[in-house]
């Protein structure tokens, strides 16, 4: 009975996924927080195999670990006799669009089978076909299930706001839905800080952190400039120790406001925190490139990433191109994050009034001393520590 289970269970592949040979801590070198998350993940699968009540929701990006956890649950409850069908979800719809055409299966004979498993898995929910034809049948399934407290396992990397409404609904519900968050890089790129290396580069500046930072004491600057220097270097100490509200760093080139903004990204990444370190005009590039019909990514998805980021870094403001579609993306991505107080470095050498000349609105959220924290430096451009001048040793003229 247990092979015949598993055989309808679509766990062939999988079936070497199990609790034990997961790793709940993740890699070696997964920063703390991202390894604290994990491991819960592990914990309320574990709990739910042991239970198969209510439902489990496992959101994350891809290779973060929720198919190997849904599939140990899985493989877990055929184990102890449980019939159990693990569905990765576009695989589904096109098992119940071909049931029109099978003489040996009815659709309804099909679609009663999933809808009244025992145990149903629903793997990769997000990236099926959304016809309105798909996203009726997925209703119906979950619908009935939701009803009838039939136990679910669901996987997706999408956000609850990117679910279809009806669907949303029912999986916001906490007296039934357990919301499982994994925040973890990509097993197959460990290296990864976030799972999206080529959208933060603050691997680039990894070099840069408050130790390494100048205080220029050996170019003869007036008191005045290293004064500066001094107070900028402390205030962006502290926001590292503690990232709340904008820190907004001005100053003309060459000063060190990257410098800074990576020391926070930095320190932030020692401890265990994933940040966004992104550079303005990479951003829009990157934002265009997903509406290429070539891009594994969704433009939404994206956008989401960013603005949804737990530390975001954004270096270069105002040297990013200002077409109307580039100044609609940047206001909401600062309108989001100003609403929901999300904790945001931003450099730019410009200055304020400039940017209110273009962006009034943008300006005045920089304005908002309950929320943002200014720091210029206003010191002259870095060109490194003058060398000592060589002189040649004077001969003594003979006679």
């Amino acid at each position: 009975m247990r092979q015949r289970l598993f055989a309808l269970s679509n766990l062939d592949e999988l079936k070497g996924l199990t609790f034990d040979n997961f790793r709940p801590r993740g890699n070696i070198g997964l920063a703390p927080v991202q390894a604290d998350l994990l491991e819960r993940a592990y914990n309320q699968a574990h709990l739910f195999a042991q239970n198969l009540e209510g439902w489990l929701l496992l959101q994350g990006d891809y290779g973060c670990g929720k198919t190997h956890l849904a599939a140990a649950i899985a493989n877990f409850a055929v184990s102890i006799g449980v019939p159990t069908l693990f569905l990765t979800v576009p695989d589904l719809l096109d098992s119940l669009r071909f049931a029109y055409q099978d003489p040996e299966a009815t659709f309804e004979s099909r679609f009663e089978d999933v809808r009244k498993a025992t145990l149903l898995v629903l793997d990769d929910f997000g990236t099926q076909n959304a016809t309105p034809w798909a996203q009726e049948k997925l209703f119906q399934i979950l619908n009935y299930r939701y009803i009838n407290h039939l136990p679910v396992v669901v996987t997706t990397n999408l956000a609850l706001e990117e679910i279809e409404g009806r669907i949303r609904s029912r999986l916001e519900d906490p007296q039934l839905v357990t919301l499982v968050r994994i925040q973890a890089p990509d097993y197959r790129h460990p290296t990864d800080d976030v799972g999206h290396s080529e959208l933060s580069s603050l691997a680039l500046h990894k070099d840069q952190t408050f130790v390494s930072f100048d205080d220029r004491r050996g170019e003869g600057l007036l008191a005045e400039h290293l004064k500066n220097l001094d107070l900028a270097l402390n205030i962006a100490m502290e926001y590292a120790k503690k990232p709340e509200g904008w820190l907004v760093i001005l100053g003309s080139s060459f000063t060190g406001k990257t410098h800074l903004a990576a020391a926070i990204g930095n320190y932030q990444m020692e401890i265990g925190h994933p940040v966004h370190f992104i550079y303005l005009p990479d951003l829009m590039d990157h934002l265009r490139a997903t509406f290429s019909p070539t891009s594994l990514v969704r433009y939404d998805q994206r956008f989401d990433e960013v603005k949804q980021a737990r530390l975001l870094i954004l270096d270069g403001l105002g040297s990013q191109s200002s077409t109307p579609w580039a100044r609609e993306k940047l206001s909401q991505l600062f309108d989001y994050r100003y609403n929901e107080k999300l904790p945001t470095v931003i450099t730019m050498s410009e200055s304020l009034e400039e940017l209110h000349s273009k962006e009034p609105a943008l300006a005045n959220r920089m304005l908002d001393l309950r929320l943002c924290k200014r720091v210029g430096l206003f010191v002259p451009a870095y060109r490194g520590a003058p060398q000592p001048v060589k002189t040649r040793p004077k001969r003594s003229r003979s006679r």
